[in-house]
């Protein structure tokens, strides 16, 4: 089955780390431009971070950066997002998608190919 699947989300407090996986199943991960998106309740979608299939990332705004980094393994057929200085406002549900294209598209209409079911980042004390 041809599948992204999120793991790695928890509770944390305010300041630790999470570190979240998109694993692909039925596919090579390494041909495609991976992004993280996120979703609180009563909230509107908002991209986080994405990764080209040539490894360039980028982040979708300001409110994440210097404390998420985005990575992959190709061999393994995965990407990281690494979560540093967690605030209770990253709480969230958090999603990868992925884009044949190999190029990251940041247009709310991107056409993206797959999506994963999401994994629960709560940050609270």
């Amino acid at each position: 089955q041809v599948q992204l699947e999120e793991s790695g989300g928890d509770l944390v407090q305010p300041g630790g780390s999470l570190r979240l996986s998109c694993r692909a199943f039925g596919f090579n991960l390494d041909l495609y431009a991976i992004s993280w998106f996120r979703q609180a309740p009563g909230a509107e979608r908002e991209g986080v971070l994405c990764i080209s299939s040539s490894d360039a990332s980028s982040y979708y705004g300001e409110s994440v950066k210097d404390r998420f980094t985005i990575s992959r393994d190709n061999a393994n057929n995965v990407v990281y997002l690494q979560m540093n200085s967690l605030k209770p406002e990253d709480t969230a549900k958090y999603y990868c998608a992925g884009l044949f294209t190999g190029e990251c598209d940041f247009d709310e209409g991107a056409p993206w190919d797959y999506w994963g079911q999401g994994t629960q980042v709560t940050v609270s004390s």
